[in-house]
């Protein structure tokens, strides 16, 4: 199995914040990339090398500020990558005292459009839960095995399902979720959980992502699965400060709220969604990793949710909580 060099670019003063989402993402091998502290070991006249090849040194001396990590050339990397994006997005939207940079991701020696292509190989139909059954919406599949088929195009957003997270995510709702009920579901990419969430029953489902993309994604894939327009909505924007989003969710007494970011968004939305949620709702929330959890855990519990199951898969954590008050 091959692998793919990535690189997230930002600022000598964003090193410390992108290496910590990397490792919110699940990235915990990294190489971090500062042109300072090379020219420092160059000015330094004790180094241990006397001679460094006159290419590095250009090399680096270009090279913006980042952080470099590798994934498997597989859709497993796939969802990495994009987990990453997502997320340094997200960090953009809601850093404002930091000076990040672009933050942006590129993969070397190879075209984004080429990479867009090339994982799909990997995405095959797989099962989720007893209910559902993912499939790329240009595979075919011959035998459903009785389940519902949930077909999917992540385009360039976040959510194919084969993720720990997003799994978990499906086999919660299919456990918590009723008939009839209206979910919300924030940070939605390709609204895989929205379409799984009305697959499975839910009479409606509106879903927000900071993304602009997903807003045209959701859409593509409620038609693929034959969802009718009157029983989804779908925003763009950030929900933790764009005023507009906040007072439209609020106050509309979702059954569910569906959350699949990273721990740090969980726990600022642990104190916005008590005014989105029904009494004795259910919160399902994803993307955790297994570090964060008591962080998240003590977050909802300060703000009125009793946990009510932890799913663990690999170094994931997915929580459920009951809206209590």
């Amino acid at each position: 199995m091959d692998w793919l060099e990535v690189f997230l670019e930002t600022t000598k003063e964003g090193l410390e914040a992108a290496s910590a989402l990397l490792m919110e993402c699940g990235v915990t091998g990294i190489m971090v990339h500062d042109p300072d502290e090379f020219q420092a070991f160059l000015d330094d006249p004790n180094r241990q090398w006397d001679y460094i090849e006159d290419g590095l040194v250009e090399e680096t001396a270009a090279h913006p500020a980042g952080v470099t990590f590798f994934v498997r050339d597989n859709i497993h990397g796939a969802e990495t990558i994009s987990a990453v994006k997502s997320a340094a997005k997200a960090l953009l939207e809601t850093e404002k005292e930091l000076d990040l940079g672009p933050l942006t991701v590129s993969m070397k020696n190879i075209r984004e459009e080429d990479w867009a292509n090339n994982w799909k190989k990997y995405f095959k139909p797989f099962p989720v839960g007893r209910k559902l059954m993912v499939k790329p919406s240009w595979e075919e599949l011959a035998d459903t095995e009785g389940r519902a088929v949930l077909n999917i195009d992540p385009g360039h957003v976040f959510g194919t399902g084969t993720h720990e997270t997003t799994r978990c995510c499906m086999e919660e709702i299919e456990t918590y979720l009723k008939e009839g009920d209206r979910v919300l579901d924030i940070g939605c990419g390709s609204g895989i959980l929205s379409i799984a969430s009305l697959l499975l029953g839910a009479k409606s489902a509106e879903a927000v992502d900071i993304d602009p993309n997903a807003v045209q994604v959701v859409t593509e894939n409620m038609e693929r699965n034959g969802i009718s327009a009157d029983r989804y909505h779908v925003y763009a924007g950030n929900i933790l400060e764009d005023e507009g989003l906040i007072a439209r969710f609020s106050g509309q007494a979702y059954d569910v709220v569906e959350v699949n970011i990273v721990a740090d968004i969980i726990i600022a939305l642990s104190s916005m969604v008590p005014k989105m949620i029904k009494p004795d709702g259910i919160f399902i929330s994803s993307g955790i990793i297994s570090e964060r959890l008591n962080d998240v855990e003590q977050a909802l519990q300060e703000n009125g949710f009793r946990i009510l199951d932890i799913k663990r898969e690999k170094d994931w954590v997915a929580i459920t909580s009951r809206y209590e008050g």
